[in-house]
């Protein structure tokens, strides 16, 4: 099945993202650091649909920004919440963008099937999902554009990130004689 990056609602900075990779979940309880659940999502550079759809989306916040935050006229630099993925040492953000979105309440996650996720096992760093996303303009420490997470939808299993290595045990004797036992 074909998941395809959409603009939702009648404000146009709400959408729905294609197929992206999860990263530095935080969907079950609140993050420490900034005392919100957040998710990081990951896409790839060609996906030029997502990425023409967030702009759309981000376009149509500093329209609602340009009014209801700052003063008639879109600032000329704003913080952007798209990232160059290419900038991190992260596995897994190479020849990618990739935005964090941040809720005060909690996300709904459900699985492929829109049954609800309640173990934070079955959702993880690497696996792939679709979210629903709104971009709003702020105006506290600097002009900018944040994303809001309010769903996930895990869409299936992906390689893991964080550099879980191989945790399997190779049980052949004869390698005691290599280390000289």
């Amino acid at each position: 099945m074909t998941h395809k990056a959409k603009i939702l609602g009648t404000d146009g900075n709400e959408m729905q993202t294609s197929k992206v990779r999860l990263s530095f979940p935080h969907l079950f309880e609140k993050y420490e650091k900034s005392g919100k659940y957040q998710a990081t999502l990951i896409f790839d550079k060609d996906d030029k649909t997502l990425l023409a759809v967030m702009k759309k989306a981000i376009e149509a916040s500093k329209q609602i920004g340009k009014t209801s935050k700052w003063g008639g006229k879109i600032p000329g630099s704003i913080d952007s919440p798209i990232h160059d993925g290419d900038t991190q040492e992260y596995d897994g953000y190479e020849d990618s963008y990739y935005v964090t979105a941040k809720s005060n309440s909690k996300p709904k996650v459900t699985d492929a099937d829109g049954d609800e996720i309640f173990d934070q096992e079955d959702i993880y760093p690497g696996c792939y999902v679709r979210a629903v996303i709104k971009f709003l303009p702020y105006d506290n420490s600097g002009k900018g554009v944040c994303c809001i997470l309010e769903r996930i939808q895990k869409l299936e299993d992906g390689e893991p990130l964080g550099g879980n290595g191989s945790s399997d045990f190779d049980d052949d004797e004869d390698d005691d004689e290599d280390l000289g036992l």
